[in-house]
């Protein structure tokens, strides 16, 4: 029995050390040599300053910048620590009245033309970092507008911006809106108002 009992405990530090100390160490070392980018999330920086993640989304509110989806992660949106959708039902009354909110507020922006849905719902995270071209494309009039760019030069953008299906047929295209925009201040800066 104690010889059973030993062997037991034995096994279980040995495999606790090599399960829950060595093979996770050894797989970060390898994320980090062979992937060390995606490793650390993709960060985003501009002059050594981190300014944000490729992969998570970021608040833009500003007229003459792209607007991501909705975010009802955390207070304010966007907010990493609190990831997670609204988990409203499509009857629920808070969610209809948001929804008929932005469209109507999109409607004013660009008139006659048909909202993108992702314009107007959420991502099950809240913290999604791409919209669809066509979102991007709605709003492209507004932003250079905004910014006082001809509209094929914004349209460029855009479509410089627009990332493919993998493989072409795994997923949708899609817009980063953080890479969008940083491109947008290259090349005309923000307006102050």
């Amino acid at each position: 029995m104690r010889r059973n009992i030993w062997i037991s405990l034995l096994y279980t530090v040995i495999t606790a050390v090599l399960l829950g100390i060595a093979y996770p160490l050894l797989m970060t070392g390898v994320a980090q040599v062979l992937f060390h980018n995606k490793a650390n999330g993709q960060l985003i920086r501009k002059n050594g300053v981190i300014i944000g993640s490729r992969i998570i989304g970021q608040s833009f509110t500003g007229p003459g910048y792209f607007h991501g989806r909705p975010s009802a992660s955390g207070t304010n949106g966007y907010d990493a620590s609190s990831s997670g959708g609204s988990n409203y039902g499509p009857t629920n009354q808070k969610y209809i009245d948001r929804v008929k909110s932005d469209v109507a507020s999109l409607e004013k922006e660009n008139p006659g033309t048909p909202i993108p849905v992702d314009l107007v719902t959420t991502s099950a995270s809240g913290l999604d970092p791409d919209i669809t071209p066509a979102a991007a494309e709605f709003q492209v009039p507004r932003v250079a507008k905004e910014r006082g760019l001809p509209l094929a030069e914004v349209q460029d953008l855009v479509t410089k911006h627009t990332t493919p299906r993998q493989f072409g047929v795994l997923g949708e295209p899609r817009v980063n809106v953080l890479e969008l925009n940083l491109d947008l201040n290259r090349v005309a800066p923000p307006p102050t108002k």
